[in-house]
């Protein structure tokens, strides 16, 4: 039982004993003391004035002697008008600190009652363009939710949707038909993905040229985008591609397969990966089977053209395309089915969809319509809705082929931490191959901690050069904060000093001891609000406040020079616990910690 519950547990009693009353336990409200009180715990007495039918401070003063009186753990209380503080005593927290050496995986909940299967959507990507900046974000921001709702004892399944279909796909594929000779990755001396990412910014390039001729000719710009050759070329080969053309589909095939293994190679740098893959050319056949069973029983409706409507305005929306007039599918389509599909595949409790912010209408329309069709795992749909990434130059876009890219930027982050450490000295007699992996930790634990310490739900700038800095709030501050605390413990054992498992719990303990202990203390509730708000951000800069508090302690008390050999096994204790929570907190952000740097 934690201390908190101890403590409500506590006043329950003590209500009992001296105002007779059995109250409900809701209505005891517990709370960390401010800081600018004395104080660890706060008891609100408010709510409890009906009770003990005395004054707020004449009620905090009977409360608060009881407590001290039957609850070994509290040192002192005061009184501040109707809020009781509770300082807790020094043994307590040292017991506490024994406890978390002895603990694996600190903060995490190892075995649930009812665990809930949860099904986390990520990365989906097109498969005409490579991976950026965006997806980055995406794919970081899942990947860690995935394992911060793991800690807390759910079964989590990472899941991918490929979208490998749609007008986008026959952009890129109809520019290299025309444009690329015959051209493959090899010949190019390029990734898959980037190879065809270009045929998609060629088409872009074609396509608007013709807008063009069409608009001096007399056209409008909106008739000239309809009835550019290149799009209705485009447009012929999705037809195709849906009536299963052999050749059409052979392309399709050939050039899908070139960037997949490029995304492979991307997801293994990024260092995130998934449990399933689900690809839109299936899913949408899936969907096209719901949307026709939704027609047959009048949950949708088909226009005069053919083309089948979902309508919404009743629920404050509009109408929503669900097929073409020529019977091809939309994006929503594909998603009915993919819903349907993984559900069945896992009986899952919940689906979180980490998608971008300028998706949020769309998943508002899919709960919609999912639940019009019956499936009572709808209410279960969530959309994780993040802000866009832009560097301090402003936005990209894919078309205009002005994205920064995900395998570029790996690469400038790595070779950023390789020119900052050797101007700092940081890496001086090491040998090559462990500069690389060194460097290669710390600039991608820059760009992952950078982008993880942001609220999910806010847009955000990255800049490079920020985001390597040895100081401040930035993962290679953090890294190397863990990198000193095992340097540390590397050179006790050097001294021969061990480290003992458990600490005497008669310790004096300094303010600052006393203070890092407290922040240890919360770090199961920072994995809990985490899980439960879905933002890496909030450990993210748990870890940080930590390393950043821990760095204060090792240059303001001596720890292995201190001459009492107690207070020195201690601090090292210490040191060894905080090191250890700040390689669980990086680890459930996905950002490895060197042992030396």
């Amino acid at each position: 039982m934690n201390i908190e519950a101890q403590l409500k547990e506590k006043v329950l009693e003590a209500i009992q004993q001296m105002y007779g009353q059995v109250v409900d336990p809701a209505s005891i409200q517990i709370q960390k003391t401010r800081k600018d009180f004395e104080g660890d715990f706060t008891l609100v007495v408010f709510p409890l004035l009906r009770i003990s039918k005395k004054p707020p401070e004449q009620t905090a003063e009977e409360l608060g002697g009881y407590l001290r009186d039957h609850l070994a753990e509290i040192n002192s209380y005061n009184v501040i008008k109707g809020f009781l503080n509770l300082t807790i005593n020094n043994s307590f927290w040292i017991t506490y600190l024994n406890n978390v050496a002895a603990e694996v995986n600190y903060g995490f909940i190892h075995k649930k009652e009812k665990p809930n299967t949860v099904l986390i959507e990520y990365s989906s990507p097109n498969t005409n363009k490579p991976l950026h900046l965006g997806h980055i974000r995406n794919n970081l921001l899942g990947y860690s939710i995935a394992k911060i709702i793991a800690s807390q004892g759910d079964k989590v399944v990472k899941v991918n949707l490929v979208n490998d279909r749609g007008i986008h796909i026959s952009k890129s594929m109809l520019a290299w038909q025309k444009w690329g000779n015959g051209i493959t990755p090899e010949e190019a001396g390029k990734k898959g993905d980037h190879l065809v990412g270009d045929f998609y910014v060629k088409f872009d390039q074609e396509y608007k040229k013709q807008i063009e001729e069409l608009i001096q000719k007399g056209q409008s710009e909106d008739d000239a985008k309809k009835n550019a050759p290149l799009i209705l070329e485009a447009q012929e080969m999705l037809r195709k591609w849906e009536a299963h053309d052999e050749s059409t589909i052979a392309l399709w095939k050939k050039m899908n397969s070139w960037v997949l293994a490029g995304f492979d190679v991307t997801y293994k740098n990024l260092g995130v990966d998934f449990d399933k893959i689900y690809f839109e050319s299936d899913t949408y056949k899936l969907g096209k089977e719901i949307v026709q069973e939704g027609l047959n029983k009048g949950v949708f409706f088909k226009k005069d053209d053919g083309s089948v409507w979902v309508d919404l305005v009743e629920e404050g929306l509009d109408q929503k395309l669900l097929l073409r007039t020529d019977g091809t599918s939309v994006y929503i389509t594909q998603d009915i089915g993919t819903a349907h599909q993984r559900f069945l595949d896992f009986n899952a409790d919940e689906m979180i969809y980490v998608v971008g912010n300028e998706q949020n209408y769309h998943f508002q329309v899919l709960k919609l319509i999912m639940n019009k069709l019956g499936y009572s795992f709808s209410e279960y749909l969530f959309h994780l809705s993040y802000g866009m990434v832009e560097l301090p130059e402003g936005k990209m876009k894919s078309r205009e082929g002005t994205v920064v890219d995900a395998d570029d930027l790996m690469d400038e982050m790595i070779r950023t931490a390789e020119e900052m450490s050797r101007e700092l000295g940081k890496l001086d007699g090491y040998n090559e191959i462990e500069k690389a992996q060194i460097n290669r930790t710390i600039g991608l634990g820059a760009l992952k901690y950078f982008i993880l310490k942001v609220d999910p739900k806010k847009n955000m700038t990255f800049d490079p050069k920020e985001s390597i800095d040895f100081n401040g709030n930035t993962g290679p501050f953090i890294q190397y904060s863990y990198a000193r605390i095992k340097s540390l413990i590397k050179k006790a054992q050097e001294k021969g000093i061990q480290i003992p498992d458990e600490i005497n719990s008669n310790t004096e303990l300094s303010l600052k001891e006393l203070q890092l202990i407290k922040l240890i203390h919360t770090y199961p509730e920072v994995l809990y609000e985490s899980s439960e708000s879905l933002s890496p951000a909030i450990i993210a800069n748990y870890i940080y406040e930590l390393a950043k508090e821990y760095n204060q302690f090792y240059h303001e008390y001596p720890i292995l020079n201190e001459e009492n050999s107690d207070i020195s096994v201690f601090r090292l204790f210490l040191s060894a616990q905080i090191g250890k929570i700040i390689q669980s907190g990086m680890n459930l952000l996905g950002i490895d910690v060197p042992e030396r740097m």
